[in-house]
């Protein structure tokens, strides 16, 4: 089986018929900010603009949830996942829940 299934936030997927749900699948992460991080964020704020290090922070808690969303899917034996979504909660400060979701389903090709 393909270990990278199709993955769409629509409730479709164009030139596919789903064949089977699965039902909900997910991944998460929970991420702090290093003091050296925190710092040197902070400092940046200072200045206004593009925040690259908490941009970094941001795009690598994602991705982590989302290849834990597709390893989630592959276990169920998914080959696409639609309504895919992010979520973010601050559990507590400086440490943050990063939630990839969405609905596996099997799925063929329409001819």
């Amino acid at each position: 089986m393909n270990n990278s299934p199709l993955i769409t936030t629509s409730n479709a997927l164009e030139g596919y018929r789903i064949t089977e749900q699965l039902g909900l699948v997910r991944g998460i992460t929970v991420r702090s900010r290093s003091i050296f991080g925190a710092f040197a964020g902070s400092f940046m704020t200072m200045f206004g603009g593009k925040n690259a290090i908490y941009t970094e922070l941001c795009e690598k808690a994602r991705e982590e949830a989302l290849q834990l969303m597709i390893k989630h899917g592959n276990e169920m034996g998914c080959n696409a996942i639609i309504n895919m979504r992010y979520d973010a909660n601050e559990v507590m400060q400086g440490l943050t829940e990063v939630l990839a979701y969405g609905t596996a389903v099997k799925v063929e090709k329409i001819v």
